[in-house]
Formats: structure tokens, C-alpha cells, sequence
């Protein structure tokens, strides 16, 4: 099967995931500055997970890119990436609502590092497909960032039982590494 089926697809739940979190977003009682200090919490984790939203949409477009045909498997990766994803209005909204407890913040973790794996998951069953000289496998081959990320939303999540602070700065600076655009895959097409 070709990646456009696919794609479309999973554009579709991208899109469908972000008009969630911002229906979320609850109207200001009141009129004054007041009533819009109040949304802050709420606003700065819709701000972060749209920006999530937005790198695996982007990551994702240029993955399916360099694929060439779709498998099964590849299929099935790909739905267990987007369940993750599904996850994040929930817990965008939990989070946005609790910002200082502990555990609303260990679990918006828990989902971004799920949905991290499940990203490296959908990688290796294409990489799998398409072999070890693939475009992909080319591209990602030594991965730093993305072993990283993993490496601190594990950190982030223990964190969380000591400060959610810090567990909420460290999500903001694994967004933040990926927010200057990977040019792995991207260098790929052109060759």
C-alpha cells in the first residue's frame, strides 16, 4: 500500500487531536486581567502539547516521506503512535488543571514518553521494511535527540514526585530541542 492512505489518515487525527485540547480551553469568567490570569496554567499546557502535536506531525510528514510502501505492521506502529497522541487532550486538560500536583504531571510524562516510544516503534518497523541502507535507517541511525527525549521524560517523571517544576521544565526543553527542525530525513529526499 502507498503512505498516502496513511497519512491522510493520521492528518486526520492530528487535526481532530488539536481541535480537542482547544475546546478545552474555557472562556474567561469575567472581563478584566484578573479572570485571564486564572487560564494561564491551562493555556501554557495547551501551549505545550500543541507544540508536541505539532513536532510529531511534522516528524511524522517527513517519516512517510522516505517511506515507500506501507506493511501491516507499519499500520499497526502507526496506530499505537496516534493512541498515544489521543491521550494528550486528557491529559493536557489534567494537567492544565492541577499544574502544581504531582501526579497530573507524572502522567502527562507517561503519555509523552509512550508516545516517544511508540514513535521509535513506527521508525523500526519501517526501518525493518525497508532495510539497514534505507533512506530512514540512513537518516536516524544515530538518533541522539530522540534517545535523549527519552532518557528525560523518564527523568521528568520521578521528578515529578520531588517537584513538578521541574518535571514541567524538562518537557519544555525536550519540546524546545525539537522545535529547530531535524534535517535528518529532510537531507534524505534530496539525494
Amino acid at each position: 500500500m502507498k503512505t498516502t492512505r496513511l497519512e491522510a489518515f493520521s492528518d486526520g487525527v492530528f487535526a481532530i487531536i488539536i481541535t480537542i485540547m482547544v475546546l478545552e480551553l474555557k472562556v474567561p469568567h469575567g472581563a478584566d486581567w484578573e479572570a485571564l490570569r486564572s487560564l494561564v496554567p491551562h493555556f501554557m499546557a495547551y501551549v505545550l502539547s500543541f507544540i508536541y502535536i505539532g513536532i510529531y506531525w511534522n516528524n511524522h510528514h517527513h517519516m512517510l516521506h522516505v517511506t515507500e510502501h506501507v506493511t501491516g505492521a507499519i499500520m499497526w506502529a502507526n496506530l499505537h503512535l496516534l493512541f498515544w497522541l489521543s491521550l494528550t487532550p486528557v491529559v493536557t486538560a489534567w494537567m492544565g488543571e492541577n499544574h502544581k500536583e504531582t501526579l497530573p504531571t507524572a502522567v502527562y510524562g507517561g503519555v509523552l514518553l509512550g508516545a516517544a516510544l511508540a514513535y521509535v516503534v513506527m521508525q523500526t518497523a519501517i526501518i525493518r521494511q525497508h532495510g539497514p541502507h534505507s533512506k530512514l535507517a540512513l537518516a536516524v541511525r544515530h538518533d541522539v535527540k530522540g534517545k535523549l527525549s527519552i532518557v528525560m521524560y523518564s527523568s521528568a517523571i520521578l521528578l515529578a514526585f520531588v517537584n513538578p517544576a521541574i518535571s514541567d521544565v524538562i518537557y519544555a526543553t525536550v519540546a524546545a530541542t525539537w522545535l529547530v527542525p531535524d534535517r535528518r530525513i529532510e537531507s534524505q529526499l534530496h539525494e
